[in-house]
């Protein structure tokens, strides 16, 4: 399986290897221009990817998936043996795809991943359906499958597909609308997270972030902080990424050598007291890693009400570093998810499937960073 190029991990890492980011997309973005500056004619060889990447200082993977992008707009041809060549731009017939994201609006990451794609330098020429946002709390399944015939009715050349979660049929949901799409022979990418659970993998491509190493990440932070009692806290019914940050934070506990005790990890609605309370009266807990931010908010919320002072008493730290994350009564320490960078190779995916639906299924995996505030207890700013 292919996926994103990776460099060297450090020796606190889960693996050996971490994402190198998006440097790729600065060596597209100075092509581009060169190309439609005139740079380079129509044509005019490019620089061999080597050249490339000792100019931009990036691996060959990198410069290889920069001049991909480049292809799918037409500003480049590919010939096998010969190199890389520029191309006069062509008008291009514009795709539309639809958006079947069943948490829009209550999942907080899905705007600006919807963002990155229409910002997109390639996305001028493409059209974006939106469908109505759900209107239960929390989504509901009857809705995502409604969205899903009108998208195959109005013919789309692709849709965006984050599975639904939270509710106790997303599987049986999920399937059906996969089912449907693959009759309907539409292209898929997934965003975020596979609808299959772990570890299965669909024939799908997907586009996201490594979640053990987010849950590993978060749960180093709170272990060299000098924490060794650290419960980790999701709602039930999540989708699997959740169960991948659950893998990565057990991973972190195990490599500290402190023991993960069964009921250290915790399902159940951060926002009732009542579980909050019986949970810390079985499990005395010292910090929580909360399966995202809003679990986070709702569980400091929660704190407050029962007593208890964050993060004197008890630390808390998220993931995804959504825009209401240092607005918290407690500014959250959480994982920064690249949501709008997330978008953007998500809509170059797309054109990449679309034209070429050969081509082996890929995760693309971006980088995250750990934001440090004060609700872990540590310097606002420390690294971990």
């Amino acid at each position: 399986m292919s996926g994103t190029s990776y460099e060297q991990g450090t020796p606190d890492s889960p693996a050996s290897a971490v994402p190198t980011g998006v440097k790729y997309r600065r060596i597209s973005n100075e092509l581009r221009s060169a190309i439609l500056a005139g740079k380079y004619p129509e044509g005019t060889r490019i620089p061999s990817e080597a050249e490339l990447g000792k100019t931009f200082g990036a691996s060959r993977l990198t410069v290889a998936r920069a001049l991909r992008e480049l292809q799918l707009e037409g500003l480049v041809s590919r010939r096998a043996g010969s190199g890389t060549y520029a191309c006069r731009p062509k008008a291009v017939a514009g795709h539309v795809f639809g958006l079947l994201i069943p948490d829009f609006g209550r999942t907080e990451i899905f705007e600006p991943i919807c963002r990155g794609m229409m910002d997109a330098p390639h996305a001028s020429s493409h059209s974006l359906l939106w469908g109505p946002s759900s209107t239960s709390n929390p989504p509901s399944g009857e809705q995502a499958l409604q969205l899903c015939q009108q998208y195959i009715a109005k013919r789309v050349s692709g849709i965006f597909f984050a599975p639904l979660e939270l509710v106790p049929d997303m599987d049986e949901v999920n399937n059906r609308i996969i089912e449907s799409l693959a009759q309907a022979e539409i292209p898929v990418i997934l965003l975020d997270r596979c609808f299959l659970p772990y570890p299965n993998r669909s024939q799908y491509d997907l586009i996201g972030i490594d979640n053990r190493r987010a849950g590993y990440m978060v749960t180093q932070h709170l272990l060299k902080l000098g924490c060794k009692r650290i419960s980790f806290l999701a709602r039930a019914h999540s989708a699997n990424t959740v169960d991948a940050r659950i893998a990565g934070y057990r991973e972190a506990l195990f490599l500290y050598g402190v023991p993960c005790l069964p009921e250290w990890v915790l399902r159940g609605d951060p926002s009732d007291t009542d579980f909050i309370r019986r949970a810390l009266a079985e499990a005395p807990t010292e910090a929580f890693v909360c399966a995202n931010d809003h679990t986070a908010a709702h569980l400091m919320r929660s704190l407050f009400t029962l007593g208890f002072r964050v993060p004197e008493d008890i630390r808390i730290v998220g993931i995804d570093d959504v825009k209401y994350a240092s607005l918290l009564q407690v500014p959250l320490t959480t994982l920064h998810q690249p949501c709008e960078e997330i978008g953007a190779a998500a809509l170059s995916a797309m054109l990449e499937r679309v034209n070429y639906p050969g081509t082996p299924t890929k995760d693309i995996l971006l980088p995250v960073k750990l934001v440090v505030r004060e609700s872990c207890g540590a310097a606002r700013g420390a690294v971990s």
